[in-house]
């Protein structure tokens, strides 16, 4: 068994849908901890929360249970989830150990709940998914903080019955992602199947449970990953840059490993070289208040991992969120800087000639996105961090190609300066705070460009047809011809010139008439009276004539390799045969 004081607490990151509920659930797991008067025993940190151990056995009811666990307690972070586990750790794992992804029981599925899926999969973290808002389940009799099996037993049959069928929409849609998933009391080997907990975060029902899945799964974690100590130089990853009076830049960093003291040598992950910073004050918050509204802090002289705290140091201006922060000696200073560039450079993708622009709020989120849009195939020609900025702007508005004079911004704001320049230009901006929404918005935007420009050589091609000389219907001999003609195909148009079947180029269309009216096109089926100047009708044509409209070489091609499944059926028969004419002399013609 390893030396307890030494292990360090697990990270859980809470994800979601944005109102299912996730902020309610974190309140309801400390808020227990604060009523029964048990304040000292939760430590609120920079960006997060520390239940020890002893709190969640109590929560359980079962002191028994403290034993059988070696985790010192559980770390829950409070930002946004995407953020925190977008925020990359070193070798491109997640920073969060586990997970807890909520899903509205009544609601089901959204975007934001997908993409947690995907992250999850993607850093194969181990998760469990709770079904929150039991309570809004029709005739359902809420049990304050009960467990759920006591609350479950203490419901009518037909409520049961309701809760398993949105339980098991639940599973269903979660196998549809790839999970084999169960209800968690009916989970036999949590390592293959995923345990979903039915909670009211608001009531409390069913919270004992989350806390018990999740220590099981952070024993199985910690028996794996027994090499995070609290001892060791402190590596961590931060959260955000933050101005705050008084004090400057400061950094919000989670702290996953080691130590980190006041005074200590960081180095600190940013767009140009690594910043090297002497560490000036450690500041934690100082009431149990949450800690977005707190802005007093306490100062403090050391955290352990795993912690949120933040830094005041100088020079921390140019800091990247979601970049590594790592405490250095004099020894491996150089050695640690060289590592921290690489895993920003390696982060900073590879980008092209060609292609779109991609602005992000953390290294973590901007790496996603780019994964997710290199997996589609779509080229990027500039991918950072940052908000979008005026020079932004003029680089995209060199771009030509409509698909790829374009900004994709997550999670980031559009400079005024910008905006104004954009406002003035052809380029398109995406802007959203969920990753495949923006791939989504841009394959549809795509999507329309494709069909605008082929409905541009629609409008521009000379189509194919094929008609016949009405017999008895010669209203003129020449000058111009005008016959009765029936269209057998495609459709015939002013000014086209037409051919006979053997090739010879007779004339042009120089108007259609039907019924008195002047028109400017007649589809297959149609009989209008067509003038041919250039003919003479009784030597170049003559009655039961069939001819085709004589489409250039150049606009063959296009129909037979571009547009050609757009075509009508009678519009491609009419192209085969007019083609199988062109091609009797020259073999090659529009190939």
């Amino acid at each position: 068994m390893t030396d307890k004081k030494n292990l360090r607490t697990p990270i859980v990151c809470v994800m979601g849908h944005v109102d299912h509920g996730k902020t309610t659930l974190l309140d309801k797991i400390r808020g227990t901890a604060i009523v029964s008067g048990e304040a000292g025993a939760i430590t609120q940190h920079i960006g997060a929360t520390e239940v020890p151990i002893d709190v969640i056995v109590n929560k359980l009811g079962d002191p028994r249970l403290r034993d059988r666990f070696m985790v010192p307690g559980l770390l829950f972070i409070d930002t946004p989830g995407h953020h925190a586990f977008t925020t990359l750790r070193s070798r491109g794992g997640a920073l969060a150990d586990l997970a807890i992804v909520v899903v509205d029981i009544n609601e089901g599925f959204k975007p934001q709940t997908h993409e947690s899926l995907q992250i999850l999969k993607r850093f194969k973290t181990p998760f469990v998914v709770v079904a929150n808002k039991i309570d809004r389940i029709g005739g359902w009799v809420s049990q304050k903080d009960l467990p759920f099996a006591a609350t479950f037993k203490k419901q009518s049959t037909d409520v049961q019955a309701r809760l398993e069928t949105k339980l098991y929409e639940v599973i269903g849609e979660l196998y549809n992602q790839g999970f084999a998933a169960e209800r968690y009391d009916r989970v036999t080997n949590f390592q293959k199947t995923l345990g979903v907990v039915p909670v009211s975060a608001f009531t409390g029902e069913g919270i004992p449970d989350v806390l018990m899945v999740l220590l099981g799964l952070a024993q199985k974690f910690l028996e794996a990953n027994l090499q995070y100590s609290a001892k060791g130089p402190g590596v961590g990853t931060v959260l955000e840059v933050k101005e705050e009076k008084g004090l400057g830049a400061t950094l919000d960093i989670i702290l996953y490993d080691g130590t980190l003291k006041k005074g200590d040598t960081v180095v600190i992950g940013s767009l140009g070289e690594p910043i090297q910073t002497k560490v000036r004050a450690l500041l934690k918050p100082r009431e149990l208040a949450e800690i977005r509204y707190e802005s007093k802090f306490q100062q403090v002289s050391k955290v352990t991992a795993a912690a949120g705290v933040k830094i005041s140091a100088p020079g921390l201006e140019g800091a990247l969120a979601g970049s590594p922060i790592r405490v250095a000696t004099e020894d491996d200073l150089e050695e640690i800087v060289a590592q921290v560039k690489s895993e920003i450079d390696e982060v900073r993708i590879d980008t092209g000639s060609v292609g779109i622009m991609i602005k992000a709020d953390t290294l973590g989120s901007l790496e996603a996105l780019v994964h997710e849009f290199q997996k589609d195939n779509v080229p990027i020609r500039k991918a950072e961090v940052g908000d979008i900025s005026h020079r932004d702007a003029v680089e995209a508005s060199t771009v030509e190609d409509p698909l790829y004079s374009v900004i994709i911004g997550f999670n980031v704001k559009v400079h005024p300066d910008a905006r104004d320049f954009l406002q003035d230009s052809s380029i398109k901006v995406f802007t959203s705070d969920v990753i495949y929404r923006l791939v989504e918005d841009y394959q549809k935007y795509v999507k329309e460009q494709q069909e605008m420009a082929e409905k541009k050589i629609f409008e521009t091609i000379i189509r194919p047809g094929k008609f016949k000389i009405l017999p008895g219907c010669v209203f003129r001999q020449s000058k111009p011809a005008v016959v009765g003609v029936r269209v057998l195909g495609g459709v015939v148009r002013t000014n086209a010139d037409v051919m006979l079947e053997n090739g010879n180029v007779v004339g042009k269309i120089k108007g259609l008439q039907s019924e008195g009216e002047n028109i400017s096109s007649a589809r297959v089926g149609k009989e209008v009276a067509m003038a041919i100047e250039g003919a003479t009708v009784g030597r170049q044509i003559k009655e039961e004539d069939v001819l085709y409209i004589n489409v250039p070489e150049r606009h063959a091609k296009v129909l037979e390799h571009e547009i050609y499944d757009s075509l009508s059926t009678d519009e491609k028969e009419t192209l085969d045969i007019f083609l199988s004419l062109k091609r009797k002399d020259n073999p090659f013609w529009a190939k």
